[in-house]
């Protein structure tokens, strides 16, 4: 009965475990912006209905994405999701060196409302190609846009085009976005709507306009030494649904910052060079005794201290300095006792705070607080009322 019902347990758990799909594969060039968006509608289909009452449509997912045999993705690919009921995106620039090279990343879909997974796997495939990257670079800083915002087909679509009419080029496309908080960027404040801010590059295959080269002129740089907006005749183009902070812009001519080698260098065995046999330090070392060290800790400040009280304690007694000081503090003592003795003796007039006092309402007298034979040399000037 026992075997039975675990039995039965165990097909229910196995029941709720992750399930696998065939791989998906993925085609980017190196040196554009690479976006696949995990969307939550399609692997809603691949939890089984659950048995108790609630609306599928709204159940929370979240995603979990790594290389594969790896605990993280590669470096560069990078992945958001806002909440547990938005899409999941992943994004990133593969670069030439990433080219050849297939990676297959791991999608895990974790259910939180019924504790179920599913998993598939994205093989990314780069393509190496001559033609990019463009050798003209422009990085935009967008104040009013988040990267899962800016990351969408419709929006960047609307900047790049914005981009073209300014700089008329014959190629275009968007190399990387980047969230303003990866550059160190603070978290903004959760009032008036404000973002996070984003910085799109993009690249062309002509050199930059004359609108874009407005930001290097001395006035402008004035103005952003100021923290004032500068002056940009282009501005109005984007304006409308871009808030641009063209202090930020960068302007890379790669031509000039560094070649391009279209050609990659061949791979070496992985071996690395030999550098002889290990020698390990011998079994039979012998143990440091620090008995010695230990005395000579001790023995070094007790023997300073001796020495230092033996000077102290000759010059104030075998001195004629030291002699004449303990005389006379010896005289100093004797002559403040028998200044306190003698006061004991004379006769001096009581506080008022000592004499009876009449209580106006009753008609009696108080006596003093303290009596006749009371020594009046430690008697405080102001005594206290009860």
């Amino acid at each position: 009965m026992g075997l039975k019902q675990r039995t039965a347990l165990d097909r229910d758990v196995v029941s709720i475990l992750s399930r696998s799909h065939a791989d998906r594969n993925v085609y980017p060039s190196a040196g554009v912006l690479f976006v696949h968006v995990l969307e939550r509608e399609y692997f809603k289909g691949e939890f089984p209905p659950y048995p108790k009452a609630g609306d599928a449509n709204s159940d929370p997912i979240t995603f979990n994405t790594n290389l594969k045999g790896y605990p993280d993705r590669p470096g560069w690919l990078r992945y958001i999701q806002r909440t547990q009921h938005s899409d999941g995106v992943l994004y990133g620039s593969p670069t030439a060196e990433h080219a050849g090279r297939p990676s297959v990343i791991e999608i895990t879909a974790y259910n939180r409302r019924t504790f179920e997974t599913a998993r598939h796997n994205l093989v990314i495939n780069i393509m190496g190609t001559e033609e990019f990257p463009l050798p003209y670079q422009a990085e935009f800083y967008i104040k009013n846009m988040n990267v899962e915002e800016m990351l969408a087909s419709e929006v960047l679509g609307d900047f790049l085009g914005a981009v073209k009419n300014i700089w008329q080029p014959d190629r275009l496309n968007a190399i990387n976005i980047t969230s303003a908080l990866d550059r160190g960027g603070r978290v903004p404040l959760p009032i008036n709507n404000l973002k996070e801010g984003v910085y799109v590059m993009v690249g062309a295959d002509v050199a930059f306009s004359s609108c874009l080269r407005e930001v290097e002129s001395p006035h402008n740089q004035l103005r952003c030494s100021q923290e004032m907006e500068p002056s940009i005749s282009c501005d109005k183009k984007f304006r409308a649904q871009f808030d641009i902070d063209w202090c930020k812009i960068s302007l890379v001519d790669i031509n000039r910052v560094f070649p391009i080698y279209i050609t990659r260098p061949e791979p070496g065995n992985g071996i690395l060079p030999e550098f002889g046999l290990y020698d390990p330090p011998s079994e039979t070392l012998m143990s440091r005794n620090y008995f010695s060290d230990f005395l000579i800790t001790l023995a070094v400040p007790s023997a300073v201290a001796v020495v230092l009280l033996f000077i102290l304690g000759y010059t104030m007694c075998c001195r004629r300095e030291g002699f004449i000081q303990l005389v006379h503090h010896n005289s100093i003592q004797k002559s403040s006792k028998e200044l306190r003795s003698m006061s004991k003796n004379r006769e001096i007039s009581w506080p008022l705070s000592t004499l009876p006092v009449f209580n106006p309402v009753s008609g009696e007298v108080v006596p003093p607080l303290h009596p006749d034979n009371y020594e009046t040399t430690s008697m405080p000037l102001m005594q206290t009322q009860t």
